[in-house]
């Protein structure tokens, strides 16, 4: 027993307990007790949320740092582990119904006098995750399809494992929110290595707009992502050499905005060419064919067309990434057992909204036509992750990939097509967007916008919740929403493959890049060794 009901607190689902100080219950931790529902004794859970202590050695003896707390017990004659008291409250989480899967209010506070436990592990373990366990004993490692992120925070290393279900967050869209340097891209290549693995399997394809996430490829070879039957996942890395969009790929839309602005004029012309071009057969046609086609539709003498054409040869005839007939072919990028990482850092921002906008469409016509029973080039549910979110949804609005993305968040359940959300300003992304991401994990934030984000668009994450965000350490983690029957503060699990997203050690690239300056020889010496000799640098005064 670790403490004794006081009463109830000051919300309708919370009660106060009181505890001596050598129990250490920390702030989110989960307890639990016994109380009789409809006739029959249900343990109950619930989570610990304030602390506060309610009796304490005298301030005024605790004022000397010079005296030890040790010895002011010993004088007043108080044993020191009974010299602290504290006061705590807690919110009722329910008791986990086998039948319904998930936790069932009681509808009930239990009453004063009534004992309190820590919550077991193993129990922890089946009934936090939404794993749909029909006991509270089942042995989670046995289950397949689910991923290992980590352990109970406020427990001893591994004592309490966390297992979520890869189902809820690959089909409701995930989000991983957490402020630079919290450990938001090692969590999301933890979950990555956990989808690769033999029990999922997954079609995974990640955009990667800073090289993060090379040392994926270490899956390959690693006996962890391995089975008897000879499953081993494939890494695919695509650089911007391979990222093409075949030019009549794009929307007209997507050509309105590339060329930023056109004339009244200008867009009538080019979207009569660009709908006549759209009707023919051939799908591999270019820039030179669309002039020719607007020049047959209006005059070849068209000042219009003919500022259109200036317009688009700059824009999309001397960008690499247009082709007239190239494209990245979705069998390569999207296969059962692959992780397809789009390496886009050597793009600029707004190529890579482009490519991803157009992969997007593509991949979600492509998973519509696989539900309706029609010809598809992906005939599985995909996942892609997104490095940098906000860049690609932005609240803005100024991105062409934010339609898609809109459309994907909000109906792509229905059509096996997941995405996950990774940023570090929650504030930066569309709230539409944000919203739909069903399951969250939430790390460290402190700007208020970020907060008010989270709060507004994750409907798991209560007051309680929030106001652990600021406090969390690199590593340290909320996760809520679909994957699980309740918000748990966890520690995320180590990685087997090593980060790729490190900060760059600038000390010791400082001392090297100094110690290269001072072995090249100075403006005087150069002078000096090249007098009198032609291949010599001179001295030029």
């Amino acid at each position: 027993m670790i403490g004794t009901v006081a009463g109830p607190g000051e919300d309708p689902n919370e009660f106060v307990f009181v505890a001596p100080a050598d129990r250490s219950i920390k702030t989110g931790e989960f307890i639990t007790y016994t109380v009789a529902v409809d006739g029959e004794n249900r343990s109950v859970f619930a989570r610990v949320t304030n602390r506060e202590l309610i009796r304490g050695l005298p301030d005024g003896f605790l004022a000397d740092p010079d005296v030890g707390p040790e010895t002011v017990a010993a004088t007043l004659g108080i044993p020191t582990d009974d010299a602290e008291l504290y006061r705590l409250t807690a919110t009722v989480i329910g008791y986990y119904d086998t039948e319904m899967t998930t936790f069932a209010n009681p509808r009930q506070l239990p009453n004063p006098g009534t004992p309190l436990s820590i919550a077991p592990d193993q129990q922890l373990e089946t009934v936090l995750p939404n794993l749909g366990c029909d006991s509270v004993e089942m042995d989670v490692t046995e289950l397949g399809g689910v991923a290992h992120v980590g352990w109970l925070l406020n427990r001893p290393e591994e004592a309490t494992n966390i297992h979520i279900p890869i189902n809820e967050f690959a089909s409701t869209h995930l989000a991983i929110l957490a402020a630079t340097g919290s450990g938001k891209s090692y969590t999301a290549s933890v979950l990555i290595e956990e989808m690769m693995r033999p029990t999922a399997r997954a079609s995974l394809l990640v955009f990667d707009p800073h090289g993060e996430y090379g040392t994926l490829s270490e899956m390959q070879g690693n006996e962890a992502f391995q089975d008897d039957d000879g499953y081993e996942p494939e890494v695919v890395f695509y650089d911007s050499e391979r990222l093409r969009v075949r030019i009549s790929e794009l929307d007209i839309g997507d050509v309105m905005a590339i060329l930023d602005d056109p004339s009244n004029r200008m867009q009538e012309r080019l979207a009569s060419g660009w709908r006549a071009m759209q009707r023919k057969e051939s799908r591999t046609w270019g820039i030179d064919e669309l002039v020719t086609k607007m020049e047959q539709i209006y005059d070849e003498d068209d000042a219009s067309v003919g500022a259109l054409e200036w317009r688009l040869r700059r824009s999309i005839q001397r960008n690499d990434l247009f082709h007239p007939e190239e494209n990245v072919p979705l069998d390569d990028i999207v296969d059962p057992g692959q992780c397809t990482v789009l390496q886009m850092d050597t793009l600029d921002r707004w190529n890579q909204q482009l490519i991803t906008t157009v992969l997007l469409r593509r991949m979600y016509r492509e998973r519509l036509d696989a539900v309706q029973d029609r010809e598809s080039e992906i005939e599985h549910p995909i996942f892609a992750l997104f490095e940098e979110g906000h860049r690609f949804a932005p609240a803005s609005g100024d991105a062409p990939s934010l339609g898609i993305m809109q459309t994907i968040t909000s109906e792509g359940r229905k059509f096996g097509f997941g995405l996950g959300i990774i940023s570090q300003r929650p504030s930066k992304i569309d709230q539409d967007v944000l919203s739909q991401c069903g399951t969250q994990i939430s790390m460290k934030i402190r700007n208020p916008n970020d907060q008010d984000a989270i709060k507004t668009s994750v409907e798991a994450a209560g007051e309680d919740v929030l106001r652990e965000l600021p406090g969390l350490t690199p590593g340290q983690a909320i996760v809520s929403g679909d994957a699980m029957n309740t918000p748990a503060l966890i520690k995320v699990r180590r990685r087997r493959t090593k980060h790729g997203a490190e900060s760059r050690p600038v000390i010791e690239e400082w001392a090297d890049a100094y110690d290269q300056q001072q072995r090249k020889p100075t403006r005087s010496e150069s002078a000096d060794f090249g007098e009198g000799d032609s291949t010599g640098v001179q001295d030029l005064d």
